[in-house]
This record gives C-alpha cells, sequence and structure tokens, in this order.
C-alpha cells in the first residue's frame, strides 16, 4: 500500500446483538490473505503457444492450502481489476500523501485542498488498465475433486462415503503450515471396497515385485533392472527424524547412464506421465541454477522481493526428472548438492534468509563423455559428474548398446508391433491406476529394521569396504557411508512391497 496519509482502524467488532455508537464508522477485522499464480497445465497449452497464468485471491481458512506445484480445482469468481502498476514507468509511481493543515499554501486553502492523491500531473494523461483476478472461496487438489466426482456418476448411494473422503482430504494434515504425511487409516478412508479388495488381491500375490516391475514402462522392452530401480524410488524409504531434530533422507536417488538410443528419455518421460502430481521434467542443459532451487524477483505490484519456486521446489515429495543431466554446468550441480542430501533449498539474496524444502527424489539420465560408454574405465572416467554428485545417487544403472542377434530380434519386433498399435504387445499386469493406488498405499508402511537385517548390513558395507580399499570395485568411484544409507533406503522401499 502506497497511503502515506495518517489513517485509523476501528477494530472494534459487533457481537450478539449488540450495536456500535454512533459515527463509530463500524468495526474492523483483520483475515489471512493470500495470493496465488495459476498456470494452465502443459497438456491443455494451444500449440505454439507459451503458457498462461491468472491471479487467484483465496481469504480466511482456504490460506495455505495449495503449495507451489500442486494441480488444484479452484471454485469462485472472476473479477476485473485496475492494473495500477500500469499506470508509472520504471521508478514511478502516484502515491498519497497529506501535508499539515497549518502548513497548507493560500491556493490550496482557498481551494479546500492540503491532500490527497499526489504525482498523477507528473505522469501525464494514460490509459487505465485493467485485468482479470479469480477470487477463489473453495481450493480443492484436482485428484480428489476428481475422484469425488466419479464415484458420484457412479452411484448416488455412496453420498455419505464421498463427504466422509472429501473431509479427509481437506483436513487439518493439508491446512495451514501443516505438512504431516496422511496415515495408512486415512488413505484406505479414501479408497471404495472394491479398491481395498484389488489391493489385498495384490498383496497376495507371490511374484508382485516381478509383476509390477514389468508394469513399469511397458512400451520399452528389456531393461528389467532399470524397471526395478524405478519402481523402489517410486516406493522410497522410510523419512526419519533423530531426538536433535536432524532430517534423515528417505527418497531414492537414481542415475541412468547409457549410450545413445537406450530408451533412458523414455523412463523419464514414463515416470512423468505416471506421477501427474508433484512431478516436474526439465533438461539440464537448459536448466540454471536458480531455475533448479529457486529464484528471488520483484514483485510487480508492491515492488518487493519475493521467491519463485524452481524445478526441485516444484517436486516437493515427489520427483524431479533431468535429462541430460551431465550438460549442466558445474555451478549449476553445485546448486543441487544440499537438495540432493539434505533436501533443502537455503536463499540469501536481497535480503531474504529463507530455507525452504526440496524433499524430492530426483532420476536423471547421462550420456558417457565421448558417447560410448567405454568398458575398460571406471564409471567414473565416463561420466562428466563431480564426487560430491556421485556420492548422492543411490542406483546408478548402465546401459550399453551391444549387438546380439537374439536381443536385436526381440527390440526390432517389439518395436514395430508398437507403432503397428497391438495392444497385445502393450498388456502390463497391472494398469496405471492399479499401480499408483497400491504404491500410495505402500508408502504409508512403515517397515522398521530388525537386529538380523541390522547385522546383514553391517556385514554387507564392510565387505563393500574392503573391497573397495583393495581395488576390486573396478566400476564404483567409492564406497562411502553414503552407501550404506543408500543400502537401507532400498531394504525399506523392498519392505514396503508385500
Amino acid at each position: 500500500c502506497q497511503n502515506r496519509t495518517s489513517s485509523e482502524f476501528h477494530l472494534e467488532v459487533t457481537t450478539g446483538g449488540a450495536t456500535m455508537e454512533e459515527g463509530s464508522g463500524g468495526g474492523s477485522e483483520f483475515v489471512d490473505w493470500q495470493r496465488l499464480r495459476v498456470q494452465e497445465n502443459a497438456d491443455e497449452i494451444p500449440p505454439g503457444s507459451m503458457p498462461r497464468t491468472i491471479d487467484v485471491i483465496v481469504r480466511n481458512e482456504m490460506v495455505e492450502r495449495a503449495k507451489a506445484g500442486d494441480r488444484v480445482v479452484l471454485t469462485g469468481s472472476l473479477v476485473v481489476v485496475p492494473d495500477g502498476s500500469a499506470l508509472a514507468r520504471a521508478g514511478e509511481a502516484a502515491r498519497a500523501s497529506g501535508n499539515n493543515p497549518g502548513a497548507r499554501s493560500g491556493k490550496e486553502a482557498a481551494s479546500g485542498g492540503g491532500g490527497g492523491i499526489r504525482g498523477l500531473a507528473a505522469l501525464g494523461v494514460r490509459e487505465l488498465t485493467y485485468r482479470t483476478c479469480f477470487v477463489a472461496c473453495c481450493v480443492l487438489p484436482s485428484d480428489v475433486a476428481e475422484r469425488v466426482k466419479r464415484r458420484g456418476e457412479e452411484s448416488s448411494k455412496d453420498e455419505g462415503y464421498i463427504n466422509e473422503s472429501f473431509l479427509f482430504s481437506m483436513g487439518s494434515g493439508s491446512g495451514a503450515g501443516v505438512d504431516t504425511p496422511k496415515t495408512a487409516q486415512e488413505v484406505a478412508m479414501e479408497f471404495t471396497e472394491e479398491e481395498k479388495e484389488e489391493i489385498r488381491m495384490m498383496k497376495g500375490m507371490s511374484n508382485l515385485y516381478t509383476k509390477l516391475t514389468e508394469s513399469i514402462a511397458p512400451n520399452t522392452f528389456g531393461h528389467s533392472e532399470v524397471k526395478r530401480g524405478i519402481l523402489l524410488m517410486l516406493l522410497s524409504g522410510v523419512h526419519k527424524t533423530t531426538s536433535e531434530g536432524i532430517r534423515l533422507r528417505g527418497d531414492i536417488n537414481v542415475c541412468i547412464v547409457g549410450d545413445p538410443s537406450t530408451a533412458k528419455s523414455q523412463f523419464l518421460k514414463f515416470v512423468h506421465s505416471f506421477l501427474p502430481e508433484r512431478c516436474v521434467y526439465t533438461s539440464g542443459k537448459a536448466a540454471s541454477a536458480a531455475g533448479l532451487t529457486a529464484a528471488v524477483v520483484r514483485d510487480q505490484d508492491t515492488g518487493e522481493f519475493c521467491i519463485e519456486a524452481g524445478a526441485l521446489m516444484l517436486a516437493d515429495n515427489g520427483i524431479c526428472c533431468i535429462d541430460e543431466f551431465d550438460k549442466m554446468d558445474q555451478h549449476d550441480q553445485v546448486a543441487i548438492h544440499e537438495a540432493m542430501e539434505q533436501q533443502t533449498i537455503s536463499i540469501t539474496k536481497a535480503g531474504i534468509q529463507a530455507t525452504l524444502n526440496a524433499r524430492a527424489s530426483i532420476l536423471a539420465a547421462a550420456n558417457p563423455i565421448h558417447g560410448r560408454y567405454d568398458r575398460s574405465k571406471t564409471l567414473r572416467a565416463n561420466v562428466q559428474l563431480s564426487a560430491p554428485i556421485l556420492s548422492r545417487f543411490d542406483l546408478f544403472f548402465v546401459v550399453l548398446d551391444e549387438c546380439d542377434d537374439v536381443a536385436d530380434y526381440n527390440v526390432a519386433k517389439h518395436i514395430v508391433d508398437v507403432h503397428r498399435c497391438d495392444e497385445a504387445v502393450v498388456d502390463p499386469p497391472f494398469t496405471q491406476d492399479q499401480m499408483l493406488r497400491y504404491i500410495r498405499f505402500a508408502r504409508t508402511l512403515n517397515p522398521q529394521i530388525t537386529e538380523e537385517s541390522r547385522r546383514v548390513l553391517i556385514d554387507c558395507y564392510r565387505k563393500l569396504r574392503q573391497g573397495d580399499t583393495m581395488g576390486r570395485s573396478r566400476t564404483a568411484y567409492r564406497i562411502t557411508v553414503r552407501q550404506l544409507e543408500s543400502l537401507i533406503r532400498l531394504s525399506e522401499a523392498l519392505a514396503r512391497l508385500p
């Protein structure tokens, strides 16, 4: 607000049947207020057009219902407001000022002036423009709105069940400032009886791990090991907090290194389409340090500095897919060191000191230095990545393009059948919706490390360190304590499957 005159707020509020005194001017009440900037979905952008945005105003209990990166359904009204920022040139603005009544000039005293809006004459004659704004009275996550709508269309007898699911989705867990994950009971309340029975049936399968792996990227032939790693990344480990308040990472970072045309980008595209919520796809060559983490920009209306979320902030509690990871500049790679291990982003710019959450898994794809992977060299010598970045990845997959008559025939046959739109070829054991429901429920489970598992993990880490010291490991760069934490996270992800 650029009002410089003396103002007085009447904070008296009428209660019950009491009335305000005559001439008191009514009462004022402070309420929560938030402005959101909503951008249209990438799949709805017209060809050759830029994504459009609109400002949304929310008040009271709807404040902080939506966070950066969420897909929401807004209910409200579209209003038209004057665009005051377009009136002034750069560095100029109309302001309200008040003068001391005793110091009025003769001309102002004769006209009864002495205060009001000043600076308009210097701006000249300009056209007042308007812009649209949306005032929302309800903010609902898009997946919840779609689920409620679908169940309402299926049967009208589930009205009470829909309301119950709605309350669980819009409860205190997604309210202002509260960021607690949902329990297994709360997630189960959002499923129908058929979906619950389907999850129990999937849980009782003996070869569930294999079938879930086959359902990952069914259009891509082979690469079963890479698909297993992506499945474990979707399940993730257990997030923990120590007694000192230190948070231990539970997300799993995966990097795929291989020759060209080995379907590395296809895995990234599949994960991006598989998780429409909280999944961001970006390219390492076109991404900067501020675009990956966060940027400090000046607000057009107020002129104050504010924070704009980057890719890792938008993928909070999700997955960030980074293609061409080896093409990133060195200072851009350094910017994501903190986000990959501590899962936070610290900003100290333009007088703003903040620590933001970036609890996201990173799925990266990189090419070897000379185009082809040299099997005579180690992994460190084949990729242009620093040692801190290499140690922060939990899983590395090396995909080679080798000539083999049987493998080439099977790959060619599969690709031709996919281009023929043969549905019998792409027939996974589970659909994407079934996998999403099962993974969503499995992520609510928190497996514990038993005494026997503790001994196995310690012995495995000791053997890896001995092999690294004696020079037996030809593929890994170094075995550190981070690899022991990676073993724990992968074990917890496997324990969530059954």
